[in-house]
């Protein structure tokens, strides 16, 4: 492999690794100021001891999408530099709010709320989660907003003296019709993610033995968990559908790629839950289709039109020309057609398999009944992966979809990579990142299990912050 495809490994790699902790930080900071938002209201003794339990578990998650989100920033300049040349005026501005504010907030706010017990009052105390949740919306909608450029890029002009990209309507950048549907999409999988974290975990505390007296409070963040699952799922079923048309409008080849669709269908295109074909996916074999499914999809009637790859493959040709143009040169413009198609659908099933346990979970713990079936502990551990897996193929899909363009349009991929940098040079750095984020995962599983295993503390009511000793040792144990 050339540098090029090493670049692109490297990149898909650290972004995804990313991503795992992504929706877990957003989703649960939420559900931890709820559980301590309860405990203030009403003074019920689980409700801070689940804000403390699960506040453990995000910080750590929080900690690990710290370290991984860095590497992020490095490789624009090393692996990427001509397309952060052609982008910079662009993605600055977002990414400078994202981290002077966003990351402000959450850092700063998660600090008072770790170390804020009994020392300052606990209205302000709990509002200090809340506003780390707001802090992790921010960062996403910043984050969003420059790669929803990348999709579909608005609000600039391309200066043809000096070969970039420049900004000139910030507005319209953040409030781009793409940025406008996914960030939506993206914050429902998120909450998703994080009400199946609870709702897995309070599980498996309930089918322990030893969980006692403690057993309704687990009850409690199960099924709030498992509430917060399913309605999180519907949020993401029609904020997606909403997203699919957007895509479909300003990306269509994406939508084709999805489907695996060579020949554009005048109405009632279907859309198969299931395909076998050859390896390049230019075949097909075998499918079980839905028909009319694909057509509302993409344009909202069963009887709409989907353009295929044929079609707009030579459409792509035409607008932006076969060569001479040295930022699209030689691209085929069609993407990856099996990764797309099977992404997108691991995607769609991962997402539908977590509410379809949700919505199990709520069934078997009505009226107080506790599962015992050997089966739930398999439940247990894939109801947290599920949501995230989903997210994590989603994000794939995007990002194969939109090949061969970096920016949509305007810079294809294999134009971005930097210039000077070998491929020997790249495999060492992604070999070095890859063994890295090897020991994290190992070091963020044990202690993740660590406090799992550990439970809720026990009660104890906080310090009154008027009676408290300034010049007292901060602690983080809480």
């Amino acid at each position: 492999m050339d540098a090029l495809d090493l670049a692109r490994w490297q990149f898909a790699i650290t972004t995804v690794y990313h991503f795992l902790f992504v929706p877990v930080t957003i989703g649960l900071s939420a559900l931890v100021a709820v559980f301590h938002t309860a405990w203030v209201r009403k003074r019920n003794p689980e409700m801070l001891r689940l804000a403390k339990f699960y506040g453990k578990l995000f910080t750590i998650n929080f900690a690990l999408g710290l370290v991984t989100g860095i590497v992020q920033e490095f490789q624009f300049g090393m692996n990427w530099s001509d397309y952060s040349r052609f982008v910079g005026d662009i993605f600055g501005a977002p990414l400078a709010i994202e981290a002077l504010l966003a990351f402000f907030l959450e850092s700063t706010f998660l600090g008072l709320w770790i170390f804020g017990w009994g020392r300052i009052p606990e209205k302000l105390h709990a509002a200090c989660m809340w506003i780390v949740h707001v802090g992790t919306l921010l960062s996403a909608y910043f984050i969003l907003a420059a790669n929803s450029f990348m999709q579909n890029p608005v609000g600039y002009r391309y200066n043809e003296q000096t070969g970039r990209a420049e900004l000139t309507d910030f507005a319209a950048v953040l409030t781009n019709k793409v940025q406008l549907v996914t960030f939506p999409h993206v914050v429902m999988a998120a909450y998703m993610v994080g009400g199946a974290v609870v709702m897995g975990v309070g599980l498996w505390h309930m089918r322990r033995k030893t969980v006692g007296d403690d057993l309704p409070m687990y009850r409690k963040a199960t099924r709030l968990g498992a509430v917060v699952t399913l309605a999180a799922g519907l949020g993401v079923a029609v904020s997606g559908d909403v997203q699919g048309k957007i895509m479909t409008e300003v990306q269509p080849m994406k939508m084709a790629a999805a489907e695996a669709l060579y020949e554009t269908s005048d109405s009632n295109a279907p859309f198969s839950i299931f395909t076998i074909g050859s390896l390049d996916g230019s075949e097909e074999k075998f499918a079980v289709t839905v028909p009319g499914l694909l057509s509302f999809l993409a344009t909202g009637s069963f009887d709409g039109e989907v353009k295929g790859i044929n079609e707009l493959k030579a459409e792509y040709a035409q607008t932006y020309g076969e060569s001479g143009n040295p930022l699209v040169s030689n691209s085929t413009y069609v993407p990856n057609i099996p990764l797309s198609y099977w992404s997108f659908r691991f995607m769609m099933g991962a997402g539908f398999a977590a509410m379809a346990a949700a919505a199990a979970v709520l069934w078997a713990t009505r009226r107080d009944r506790v599962p015992t079936a050997r089966w739930w502990t398999w439940l247990i551990v894939a109801t947290p992966l599920l949501p995230v897996l989903g997210n994590s193929f989603g994000w794939i899909f995007t990002e194969i979809g939109r090949q061969p363009w970096l920016v949509f349009g305007l810079m294809a991929t294999r134009t971005g990579v930097s210039p000077s940098v070998s491929a020997g040079e790249v495999i060492t750095s992604m070999t070095v990142y890859t063994l890295l984020y090897g020991v994290l995962a190992l070091v963020e599983v044990k202690l993740f299990l660590t406090y799992l295993r550990a439970g809720a503390p026990p009660f104890e009511e906080p310090a009154d912050h008027t009676e408290q000793d300034e010049d007292a040792e901060l602690a983080f144990a809480y």
